[in-house]
This record gives C-alpha cells, sequence and structure tokens, in this order.
C-alpha cells in the first residue's frame, strides 16, 4: 500500500486548499478512504470518510460545511478540497486506508496563518 498526500501550503484564513493523495499497491475502488490530520502537541484526529464509491461521505463536526471528500477511482486518487480554512485547521493532513489512520501516507502539511 502507498499513499502520497500533495496540495498542501500556507493560506491566510478564510482561504481554501485542495488535497489530492495518489494511491497504489491495492484496489483503490474497493475500499472506503480516509482524511485524518494531526495538530501540533495533539493526537491523530479523524476528518472526513468516503465511500467505495463515492455515495456516501462523512464529515467530522469541526469541518463539516467547509470540508469536501471526492474521488476519481480511474486515477486511484483521493480528494479533500478545503474552504473557509481557520487556523485551527493547521495540521499535517493524511489519506488513510483505515479511520484510525494506521494505514496512511506521509501526511502534506497546511498551515493557516495571516
Amino acid at each position: 500500500v502507498q499513499l502520497v498526500e500533495s496540495g498542501g501550503g500556507l493560506v491566510q484564513p478564510g482561504g481554501s486548499l485542495r488535497l489530492s493523495c495518489a494511491a497504489s499497491g491495492f484496489a483503490f475502488g474497493m475500499f472506503s478512504m480516509f482524511w485524518v490530520r494531526q495538530a501540533p502537541g495533539k493526537e491523530l484526529e479523524w476528518v472526513g470518510s468516503i465511500s467505495a464509491g463515492g455515495e456516501w461521505k462523512l464529515y467530522a463536526d469541526s469541518v463539516q460545511g467547509r470540508f469536501t471528500l471526492s474521488r476519481n477511482n480511474a486515477q486511484n486518487t483521493l480528494y479533500l478540497q478545503m474552504n473557509s480554512l481557520e487556523p485551527e485547521d493547521t495540521a499535517l493532513y493524511y489519506c488513510a486506508r483505515d479511520s484510525a489512520g494506521n494505514i496512511r501516507g506521509q501526511g502534506t502539511q497546511v498551515t493557516v496563518s495571516s
């Protein structure tokens, strides 16, 4: 299993970013996928989930209405569209094959600051 995240960066509060995750080494289209994050000094936090076919999505209360998960199974890619970013969203973001984040990539840093 290989998961490679990209798209992070520095953004001002209220801004947007789109994260991508390239998956390989497993049948991506057969698995629900997840985004998790870890802020400095805090534990890993579940952000959201998307079913194998993309039909259903679930979000943490802290990101509901601001973040959107999507996927392209033909390209083995998972996305996280993040809008209305807040300083509290600053974290290392991982895509994961399980909701606990035990199988995850190396992460991409998102920093929200003015």
